[in-house]
């Protein structure tokens, strides 16, 4: 694949007998099947080169010593051609430069590897609670999106206590995890801050039965309260749907992308996760239905696929999805082509909503899924047929919507309330 780029000889035999140019042969390889410009490799190759010269010069001969290596190496390299006196965001700029290559390298090398000069399995505290994570999977049966945000908020407390000096459990006191909750929770909603408070008892729980702190801090740790349907769901009108649908640019690839998405969100009111699942596989043609195969509550659903929703998978499928051997449905629009995450599609449809002017409070896919329920609610459907619509995991998750029925409340209000109820 080399030979592909790269004409004169002593280039190719350079990398070849560089310590590490298998693994930038097949590097190559990879970013020439994730569709990634010519350009972009004759860019990244010398740099690999350099970084596995350095490597050698520093006694380096191992593989699962490389990760160790990267922040030495971007020292080197911005010291070398002297970009040290850069302001701070282009030096950010620049060291996201140099990582991204490699990282994208051994990741390919190196199992289980994920980036950061982290592997998987690399857990918060996994030097001093490195049973917390196992504990969390066979004793309490959590899934790995509830254990990435387990990892998310340990991750921060992390940190936290490492910024503040505090060294072992032993240090760990009720005052301490006040002050990580009171700096967590800045710009985040009570749900978030709950969320964590959640995650830090059971964590401070497990440190005291394992015999890690004297005292079970657990108890000390309050949450922030949160009324039950004390919010209002944040839907926008057909008429704002309409207007965001109008903003996409259905003429690109991307777009075309981004419509079905949207359309998907909107008209089944489905989770971003839900949708970042789909595959291939999941629209039947042939029945004119779309199958939605790993839902919150661990069930499936199968809905009729409409023809506006039909229309608009057809024509990314036809003129827009990029050729991959991948069965995920929606693919990134650059390479690297890549399932999309459920962050990025919630991130188009805020994208969106803002793009059309539409002004709601946390915008993002939920605000489509609200949407949906607000226009059953509206047809005068019933909450277990809401419920049941747009997988809803227990009869509570849907009661708020009482609260944004208006004609039934007008009737309870005109006195009518007996026929109602």
């Amino acid at each position: 694949m080399l030979e592909h780029y790269f004409l004169k000889p002593t280039t190719i035999d350079r990398i070849h007998t560089c310590w590490v140019g298998e693994a930038i042969d097949q590097y190559v390889t990879w970013l020439t099947e994730q569709g990634y410009a010519s350009r972009t490799v004759l860019i990244r190759v010398p740099l690999l080169v350099r970084f596995g010269e350095f490597t050698n010069a520093q006694g380096v001969g191992n593989w699962s010593d490389l990760p160790g290596q990267i922040d030495p190496f971007v020292e080197h390299w911005l010291k070398r051609r002297n970009r040290t006196n850069l302001s701070a965001q282009n030096i950010k700029i620049a060291t996201n430069w140099i990582r991204n290559p490699i990282h994208q390298m051994l990741r390919l090398r190196l199992p289980g590897y994920q980036g950061s000069g982290r592997l998987h399995g690399s857990d918060p505290f996994m030097n001093s609670a490195p049973d917390f994570f196992s504990f969390l999977r066979k004793q309490r049966g959590l899934q790995e999106t509830t254990l990435d945000q387990y990892r998310h908020y340990l991750r921060r407390l992390e940190k936290y206590l490492r910024r503040e000096g505090v060294q072992a459990f032993a240090g760990l006191s009720a005052p301490v995890l006040d002050a990580f909750v009171i700096e967590s929770s800045h710009g985040v909603d009570k749900r978030s801050v709950q969320s964590l408070c959640s995650i830090l008892k059971v964590f401070s729980r497990y440190l005291y039965s394992s015999g890690l702190t004297a005292r079970d801090l657990s108890k000390q740790i309050e949450s922030p309260r949160r009324y039950s349907l004390a919010n209002l769901p944040r839907s926008i009108s057909w008429d704002e749907v309409g207007r965001m649908l109008k903003s996409v640019d259905t003429s690109t690839p991307a777009g075309r992308r981004d419509y079905a998405i949207l359309l998907l969100l909107v008209t089944y009111g489905l989770r971003a996760r839900e949708v970042s699942a789909l595959t291939l596989d999941d629209i039947d043609w042939k029945r004119q239905r779309v199958r939605i195969p790993k839902r919150k509550g661990g069930h499936s659903a199968v809905y009729p696929l409409s023809a506006e929703v039909g229309d608009a998978v057809f024509a990314y499928l036809q003129d827009g999805r990029p050729k991959s051997p991948k069965r995920a449905l929606f693919l990134r629009a650059f390479a690297p082509r890549e399932p999309m995450s459920w962050n990025a599609v919630a991130l188009r449809a805020k994208y969106f909503l803002r793009k059309a002017g539409i002004e709601v409070p946390h915008p993002g896919s939920h605000t489509l899924r609200h949407t949906c329920v607000q226009r059953l609610v509206n047809a005068r459907q019933s909450l277990k047929t809401i419920g049941d619509y747009v997988g809803h995991r227990t009869p509570d998750a849907t009661k708020i919507y009482t609260k944004v029925d208006i004609e039934t409340l007008r009737e309870v209000a005109l006195g009518v309330g007996e026929e109602v109820l």
